[in-house]
This record gives C-alpha cells, structure tokens and sequence, in this order.
C-alpha cells in the first residue's frame, strides 16, 4: 500500500490535517472511499459494535447512511501523541420519519506507519433536535 500523508508520528498541524481529511471524507457519506482510510484489518468499536476489516466498515457506512439522513459531520482535534490522535466530533442528521438527531462523541484513532487507521474506538450519544435548532450546514463534495 503506498502511503496515505499525512504519516505519524503526528506534529499538532499533521494531526489536524489527519482530523479534517476524516472530516471531508465522512460528510461525502460514500462508505468505498472513507474505507480507504483504514488498513484492510482495521479494528472498529461503534457505540456498541464491534467489528473488523474494510469490507465491514462499508457494510457497517452503508446502514448507518441509509438511516442517518442529510449527515453533517464536524470533528475537532483534542489530542495527540506519535500515532494516536483522539477527537470530539458532532453530528446532525434526521431519520426515515424526518426527526432530526444531534449526536456528540469521542474518537480513537490509531495509525500504522503509513498512515492508515488500524484502530478507531468510538463513543456517541444522540439526541432529538428541531430543524430550526441545527447548526451544521455544509455542502458536499
């Protein structure tokens, strides 16, 4: 695999860099290319999934996008150390029925040495939110 810059171990503006191509890439809501992030074994824990491998994480992208409508993404660098990076991150989508949802975690994230994430553990809570009270609005790619 070639390298995916930038390459830990991370400095304060690679880790940043790191945090806002996962942004980018998350809010294309296309589950083949936010895979490519992740080392074909890559090791997940999604509030209360576990799973492993690329193939599971487009499978995993592609329940959580066809039931987390009009997702918008916004992640914040918290820390770093050499090949870790931990983030907090909200989101905003609206359900099948049309409620919308805020939802607010954590992430961890570890590299291998060229780049890709091999571990990300995450922790997210929702909550209901009117369309009058979102406050993320981008547009895609």
């Amino acid at each position: 695999m070639d390298p995916r810059p930038p390459v830990p171990p991370f400095t304060e503006e690679t880790a940043r860099q790191k945090v806002q191509a996962a942004e980018d890439a998350w809010n294309t809501c296309d589950p083949e290319r936010v895979a490519l992030a992740y080392t074909p074994d890559s090791v997940w824990r999604n509030r209360d999934e576990f799973f492993q491998g690329r193939d599971a994480i487009v499978d995993f992208l592609r329940r959580k996008w066809s039931k987390e409508l009009e997702y918008r993404l916004r992640k914040e660098l918290w820390c770093f150390h050499e090949n870790r990076i931990s983030v907090r991150f909200e989101y905003e989508s609206h359900d099948p029925s049309g409620q919308w949802w805020r939802s607010h975690g954590n992430e961890h994230w570890e590299f291998d040495d060229l780049g890709y994430m091999r571990r990300r553990d995450a922790s997210i809570n929702d909550y209901r939110i009117d369309v009058a009270d979102r406050r993320i609005h981008i547009d895609r790619d």
